[in-house]
């Protein structure tokens, strides 16, 4: 099981944050994260009550440049 099952987005933010990602404000439901150097803008889903899809999550991790296990010594 790779542990990014069930992730809360509000922590999923803090966490990336703590990887040098800078909120921009929120577009709707989403969160707007860019990093400086990056060519990526992550948008994450904050829906009441629901959980980042676990797909989603992987491909955000993997450009951010960080492996599962990093990211959730970060989310944790």
């Amino acid at each position: 099981m790779s542990g990014l099952h069930g992730l809360k987005p509000e922590r999923v933010i803090k966490a990336f944050e703590r990887a040098g990602w800078k909120s921009q404000g929120q577009r709707g439901s989403h969160v707007i994260l860019t990093k400086e150097g990056s060519m990526y803008i992550f948008s994450i889903p904050v829906h009441k009550g629901k959980s980042i899809k676990q797909g989603l999550l992987r491909d955000q991790i993997k450009k951010a440049g960080l492996t599962v296990e990093e990211f959730l010594k970060l989310y944790r």
